[in-house]
């Protein structure tokens, strides 16, 4: 098995306060209208009051003392255009704008880029990784980012121009080429001093052992390279059995699989089972963010770009419509059923003073059950082949919840109304329950085989599905028991 010692390096930014920063801090926290934010509103709104006064001598020397990922925060959640690329010009050192930029989401990227011109950018990302200046690139226009390209050194352009050819959200799309790799001939005294002159590997967690064709063939971590004698070979020590993934593979499951091993970086290869690169664990995180994010939205009825402040009203109301299309129409559609039982509705209207509950219990039951499963696909925690352990433990859950809440309504229908009524309302809560659980869990895993993003399945759609579902075995109920309820 491949290594998984949770080697960490030095961190060379300590994450505390800075005396400057603490003074900030300090102040801001006097002012009663912050009391109970976060340091990050306490630093976001610092930088709106400066900037406000014109203070950009104050400003500068604030964000100078800042981390370049806090400064990307602050640049994401300022409201206008302006305003960011004001904040970013005054970042000082190219190399910490670079950083900063490389932190950035892709809308604020072309804001703070829309004034400077290619070569001014070029000169900006000079020193970050292949991976950030191919993710930096991949959000610019592709014309400006060709013309960016072109004015990087060959060796960098090359390299970053290799990455954009695959996917983004792909383990090409989100590799580094930057990695530590040596021959398996080579000695663990060669690996060391290799080490001290490696100065271009972003992290060297693993080190990565090849052939002569240049194809992965083991791993060792540095605690094993430092624990042999100098002169063993790296072929005797490296562990055979690597966890890799290939570079077409998506990133989601790039992420699962590094959560699953409990890995630092994972090794990347191509077809020939060549060595192209590695995802290092801070990506891992930025993927599971993400996809996190993205299934989210989806079972909320939007999509990623539709999230807040990342798209126009008009926009975001486009997005959303077909989602809440599905909704009218399946509301028309119990409407359309309760007309269908107007005449039971006529007879006994006190069976009106139950349809809300025995809907909205249905509805979210289901809802519970459909973000649970997807959940679990998601992660890995549930398999295909789970469907029958799966579906019949909902099924229980969904029986077990139905008899708890059905018996309370069983009561207040008994003491509102009649004691049959109750009956009829608590049963019919029992079975929209084990109805809703039952097709919350069946529709995501059906999805999943289909091969479709089962995401979409909860939301709007179970929603609407479970309350058309348990008005029509209330009513149904209802109208069987008709005589017993007059």
């Amino acid at each position: 098995m491949q290594p998984t010692d949770r080697m960490t390096e030095p961190n060379p930014v300590d994450p505390r306060p800075r005396p400057g920063e603490k003074d900030l801090l300090r102040d801001a926290l006097r002012d009663p209208a912050d009391r109970g934010r976060t340091k990050s509103d306490i630093v976001l709104l610092s930088v709106q009051r400066l900037l406000r006064r014109g203070a950009i001598t104050n400003l500068a020397k604030m964000l100078g003392r800042m981390h370049q990922a806090d400064v990307a925060k602050v640049i994401v959640h300022l409201s206008s255009s302006k305003e960011k690329r004001e904040v970013f010009e005054l970042v000082r050192g190219e190399s910490k704008r670079g950083q900063v930029l490389s932190e950035l989401d892709s809308d604020s990227i072309n804001q703070v880029l829309a004034d400077l011109l290619p070569s001014d950018i070029a000169w900006l990302i000079k020193d970050l990784g292949p991976d950030d200046v191919a993710y930096i690139l991949g959000v610019l226009p592709e014309e400006r980012a060709t013309e960016i390209l072109s004015l990087m050194r060959t060796e960098d352009s090359t390299e970053v121009a290799d990455l954009l050819k695959y996917p983004k959200d792909t383990a090409g799309g989100i590799m580094t080429t930057e990695f530590f790799a040596l021959p398996e001939e080579a000695t663990a005294q060669d690996a060391i001093r290799r080490l001290q002159l490696a100065t271009d590997a972003e992290m060297v967690f693993y080190i990565y052992v090849t052939d002569r064709d240049e194809r992965l063939v083991g791993v060792l971590s540095l605690r094993q390279l430092l624990t042999v004698p100098p002169a063993t070979p790296l072929k005797n020590i490296a562990t055979r059995d690597v966890i890799s993934v290939t570079v077409d593979m998506d990133q989601e499951e790039v992420a699962r699989q590094v959560a699953s091993y409990n890995l630092l970086a994972i090794p990347v290869i191509d077809k020939d089972n060549k060595l192209v690169g590695i995802i290092t664990v801070d990506d891992v995180v930025d993927v599971i963010r993400e996809e996190a994010t993205e299934d989210m939205l989806k079972m909320a009825g939007a999509i990623e770009e539709d999230s807040v402040s990342k798209s126009s009203s008009v926009a975001s109301a486009r997005h959303r419509l077909p989602w809440l299309f599905t909704n009218l129409v399946g509301s028309l559609f119990s409407g359309a059923i309760l007309w269908e039982f107007r005449y039971t509705i006529q007879e006994v209207v006190a069976i009106v003073s139950f349809i809300p509950v025995i809907a909205a219990m249905g509805g979210n039951v289901g809802l519970q059950s459909s973000t649970l499963i997807i959940r679990g696909l998601a992660t890995g925690l549930i398999a295909l082949t789970d469907v029958r352990t799966v579906f019949i433990r909902e099924i229980k859950v969904g029986l077990l919840m139905g008899l708890a809440c059905g018996l309370i309504l069983t009561i207040v229908g008994w003491l509102w109304h009649q004691a049959f009524l109750g009956m009829v309302v608590g049963v019919s809560l029992i079975m929209a329950f084990m109805v809703s659980t039952s097709m919350a869990t069946f529709m995501p895993i059906l999805l999943k085989r289909m091969g479709v993003d089962p995401a979409v399945a909860a939301g709007p759609f179970v929603t609407t599905a479970n309350d058309i579902t348990g008005i029509t075995i209330y009513l149904t109920l209802a109208t069987l028991f008709m005589e017993h309820l007059r």
